[in-house]
C-alpha cells in the first residue's frame, strides 16, 4: 500500500467518523489575503504558527499589558494599585528588552 493510499484511507475513516465536522471556519470561503501577502520563504511556517493560534511573545506581553491597564482603570485599594503597577512596570520592562532583541537581530 502506497503512503498516499494510507493517508487517504485515514483522511476517510476521520469524515465518516465525523472528526472534521466542526472546525472552525466551515462553510466559510477561504481568505488567503494574508497567506499570499506573506513573504514566500517564511509562508509555511507562519501558516503553521497562526493555524496552530501561536502567539509571539510579544503579542501576548502586549495583551497583558493592555488588560493591566484596564484594571487599573478599576476602583482599587492603594495596595491593590501598587502590585498592578508594579506588574505593569515588570511586563512593559519584558517586552522593551524582547522588542530591541528582536531589533538586533534584524541588523
Amino acid at each position: 500500500m502506497s503512503l498516499e493510499t494510507a493517508i487517504e484511507k485515514m483522511i476517510q475513516k476521520a469524515i465518516a467518523a465525523g472528526e472534521f465536522d466542526n472546525l472552525s471556519g466551515k462553510g466559510k470561503p477561504l481568505d488567503l489575503t494574508g497567506y499570499f501577502n506573506t513573504p514566500e520563504d517564511i509562508r509555511m511556517a507562519y501558516s503553521l504558527l497562526k493555524s496552530n493560534q501561536f502567539v509571539p511573545e510579544e503579542v501576548e506581553l502586549m495583551k497583558e499589558i493592555a488588560e493591566l491597564k484596564k484594571k487599573l482603570g478599576d476602583d482599587l485599594s492603594e495596595d491593590e494599585r501598587e502590585t498592578l503597577a508594579r506588574k505593569l512596570n515588570e511586563k512593559m520592562l519584558t517586552l522593551n528588552v524582547a522588542l530591541e532583541k528582536y531589533k538586533r537581530k534584524r541588523r
